[in-house]
């Protein structure tokens, strides 16, 4: 089933999203770009690619998201600080399918520093037909939906 998917990077991932777009788009999916754009040298700040593309999934515009940045890790921070939005780094298959599996993660954060493109695209491929198990784990991510629905989530003694 074709989805809609937002990719963002920043300037360390301008290369992989190009390719990672454009892999997705020859597999049916259709795919909205965020980030600077090829052939650019000025830096871009992760926060704001992130911010579009996570705002795109968490209120459902796009069906699911990938962010690439240097590490995975800063681009994964700034998207998880939006509603609906469910990001993590990865770096191998287990990580990559457990992260659909067990978490239903909407975001994929890659490192483009990190990883050359022939595991990149192993990965996406992999994660993007990697079903939601449900059962056990929809009792968790509906934990997390209410700690988003409270606000921070931390409580205090006064609370």
């Amino acid at each position: 089933m074709p989805l809609n998917i937002a990719v963002g990077s920043d300037h360390h991932g301008i290369m992989v999203r190009i390719k990672v777009a454009e892999s997705l788009r020859q597999q049916g999916h259709t795919v909205v770009e965020a980030g600077p754009p090829l052939g650019s040298t000025q830096p871009v700040d992760y926060p704001d690619v992130a911010s579009v593309i996570a705002e795109r999934v968490g209120c459902g515009t796009s069906d699911r998201g990938i962010l690439v940045c240097g590490t995975g890790l800063g681009m994964c921070i700034t998207a998880n600080k939006f509603a609906g939005v469910r990001a993590a780094p990865v770096i191998d298959e287990i990580s990559t399918e457990l992260s659909r599996r067990h978490n239903d993660l909407n975001i994929l954060c890659l490192p483009a520093d990190l990883l050359g493109q022939e595991t990149v695209d192993r990965l996406v491929d992999l994660w993007i037909s990697t079903p939601f198990d449900g059962g056990r784990h929809e009792k968790r991510l509906a934990k997390i939906v209410e700690i988003e629905r409270r606000g921070s989530g931390i409580a205090t003694e006064n609370s």
